[in-house]
């Protein structure tokens, strides 16, 4: 049963994210990461990590994609207009794109090294583990992060302000 409901999440998962790309309104992108963001929860369900799935709900699936549809709404975006496609360049791109990902697929599994196999619900690690580490081991990269985004705001503000 757990297999299945990974292999059901994972499928929205992607999904969602082949549509967040495809999407040419940037709300619409903004909800399908919102897909995957809560496809992602319950894969943390499934692995037994209950407190990643409320974080993951909570702070990312909440608070950063309030904050994205913020600025998107500050920029004041419209739907993208779709250019026109030809034939001949898509006749060429798709041949490509599928050796590129088989190349791509071919030296993942030559070249990674073998890895435990996951096993469902043996994630033990609680929220006392996981602020640990988060404020220890990876507090540069949790900062770099945040100062990342305000700055990504900073800018969207700037390029959305109106010449006075």
């Amino acid at each position: 049963m757990d297999a299945l409901l990974f292999l059901v999440f994972a499928a929205i998962a992607v999904g969602c994210a082949i549509n967040l790309v495809l999407q040419t309104h940037p709300i619409s992108s903004a909800l399908s990461l919102v897909g995957v963001m809560g496809s992602l929860a319950v894969l943390y369900l499934l692995l037994g990590g209950e407190f990643l799935a409320a974080v993951q709900l909570i702070v990312y699936a909440g608070a950063i994609m309030v904050l994205f549809t913020f600025v998107i709404m500050l920029l004041n975006a419209g739907a993208e207009k779709k250019p026109s496609r030809k034939v001949l360049s898509t006749a060429v791109a798709l041949p490509l794109l599928f050796t590129l990902a088989g190349i791509g697929a071919y030296f993942a599994a030559t070249q990674t090294p073998s890895a435990d196999v996951v096993k469902f619900g043996a994630f033990t690690a609680g929220p006392l583990e996981i602020g640990r580490a988060l404020f220890t081991r990876y507090l540069l990269p949790f900062e770099v992060t945040s100062v990342l985004i305000l700055i990504a705001i900073l800018g969207a503000i700037v390029l959305a302000r109106k010449e006075i």
